[in-house]
């Protein structure tokens, strides 16, 4: 072991990891490695049952170390770890960015600021400052404030100063851009094809306008940008983390990557290959997340910065300068929690922006009407979900319909299920909805082709569905009445079945 051996490199090693872990408490290998260097621990879902229960994990493991970094990835909206289990209790950064109220979009990331700051949270790996230029993008969408920089880098600017005034830091990501991408970077490696000057103007302008408002830390990206780097993706580019983050933006604070183990670096050079190039190039701290969450994984992942230095592949300055930096960026960030301002904005913030983020479009002439008149049948066409959004988070409309309306009935659908049956919808979704009011749920129906041909054959069999989008929406307004969200979040939900509804 390289701890044995090399006490000072594993404590350097250990300090540039920002690794997950499993369980709801803290385990003895995370305390261990705590002492012996470990600077910063990143929690998931799976480390989440309710406040207090967070509350006293992150304070077991500041026992060890008070100003240990603890982060998460938390941009509520459709990406969402507290609420993992009932869907986020704030709209995310596409609603924000449609309703276009800077004002408001503080108030919501300061309320999920202070969420976090009571579990003990100082860093969370948000928000998106993506420009989601490519509509079909399969990982960004809804996660990003829009498709105009102007409107991003506002929203931006905005997010990272409520979240930051509650004492918890900020990270712009995903660095220098991911909304002109059409793979998700989770299964491979996303190639931007734009030149420099686009990628000047359409992507960075958010990435400037966060560190204006005081962001210290960014989240590279794992994709390839040949106008930069023809052969290394971002995260691995001392091109683009150098010589366009830190020298032509000034960027000054902690560089941090993307997951390690995700498939468009790891399937290159393995993880710990890319954990090594990783920091040679530039990033200070390696998120270590998914399945890779255990200890063996950190062991292998220090052993190998070690090793790297060891054999000069690595220089101790570089090891040694991302350490320093984990170690100024963790006592800022304990001051900033420590120096937190005590505003308040109202108690259900989220929700108000969620009924303010909700679209109607009325077809001219059409039979349906709003309010609806009794308990309609819903149903609800379910994508498979990116990795970043944790597949069994709740979603949709049906249950909050359902808590206005009792006799709601509804089903869901996945493309799976109607592929191994042809008369499904016949059978689930049209059948049961005879004689009453149908309300028809997508999540990004314009980005798979099966939910979209779906939607399609269940409005021409009846014109007077009402149709709900959750996702980022298309062009044409299909649907009698069509509603549109920006998100999938529980309160995303509540606000249009009051509009369903008439609560509204």
């Amino acid at each position: 072991m390289a701890s044995s051996s090399h006490p000072k490199l594993t404590a350097l090693a250990n300090s540039v990891l920002q690794p997950g872990f499993v369980g709801t408490t803290a385990p003895d290998w995370v305390r261990r490695r705590i002492a012996d260097g470990l600077a910063s621990v990143v929690l998931f879902g799976r480390n989440i049952d309710h406040p207090e229960q967070v509350a006293t994990l992150t304070a077991s493991l500041r026992a060890e170390n008070p100003e240990l970094i603890v982060a998460i990835d938390e941009e509520a909206g459709d990406v969402t770890r507290i609420d993992v289990r009932s869907g986020a209790s704030w709209p995310g950064n596409l609603a924000l960015g449609t309703i276009d109220d800077t004002d408001l979009t503080e108030q919501v990331a300061r309320d999920i600021g202070r969420a976090l700051r009571d579990i003990g949270v100082s860093l969370d790996y948000a928000p998106s400052a993506d420009v989601n230029s490519n509509p079909m993008n399969p990982v960004i969408g809804v996660r990003s404030f829009g498709a105009h920089t102007d409107l991003v880098s506002r929203h931006t600017a905005a997010w990272v100063r409520g979240l930051q005034s509650a004492g918890v830091a900020a990270c712009a990501k995903h660095f220098p851009g991911h909304g002109d991408t059409n793979i998700d970077s989770h299964h491979g490696l996303p190639q931007v094809t734009a030149d420099a000057e686009t990628i000047a103007r359409v992507s960075l302008p958010p990435f400037t306008a966060a560190i204006e408002a005081g962001v210290r830390t960014v989240m590279t990206a794992h994709m390839l940008i040949p106008a930069y780097d023809s052969e290394l993706p971002a995260t691995l580019s001392p091109r683009i983390i150098q010589d366009v983050l830190r020298d032509t933006l000034g960027f000054t604070g902690l560089v941090v990557t993307d997951g390690i183990e995700m498939g468009a670096v790891s399937d290159l050079y393995g993880i710990t290959g890319a954990t090594v190039r990783a920091v040679a190039a530039g990033a200070d701290a390696v998120c270590v997340g998914g399945e890779s969450a255990k200890e063996s994984t950190t062991d292998d992942l220090a052993s190998a910065l070690v090793n790297a230095v060891l054999d000069g592949t690595l220089p101790e300055e570089r090891l040694a300068d991302a350490a320093s930096r984990v170690q100024a960026f963790a006592a800022w960030s304990s001051e900033l929690a420590r120096q937190a301002g005590t505003e308040t904005d109202a108690p259900d913030i989220g929700l108000i922006a969620a009924r303010r983020a909700v679209r109607v479009r009325r077809q001219p002439g059409a039979a349906a009407e709003l309010p609806l008149v009794g308990a309609p049948h819903v149903v609800e066409l379910s994508p498979t979900m990116s990795l970043a959004i944790d597949g069994t988070t709740p979603w949709g409309v049906a249950d909050p319909l359902r808590a206005l309306r009792p006799k709601t009935t509804s089903v869901r659908i996945t493309e799976s299920e109607l592929a191994a049956a042809s008369d499904l919808l016949d059978r689930a979704a049209l059948a049961p909805a005879a004689g009453k009011e149908l309300v028809i749920v997508v999540r990004d129906a314009a980005r798979h082709g099966w939910m979209s041909q779906a939607l399609a054959g269940l409005v021409r069999r009846r014109p007077d569905a009402l149709v709900v989008e959750m996702g980022v929406p298309a062009g044409d307004h299909i649907g009698a009445v069509h509603l549109t969200t920006y998100g999938a979040t529980r309160v995303s939900g509540i606000a249009v079945a009051e509009v369903l509804t008439g609560v509204a």
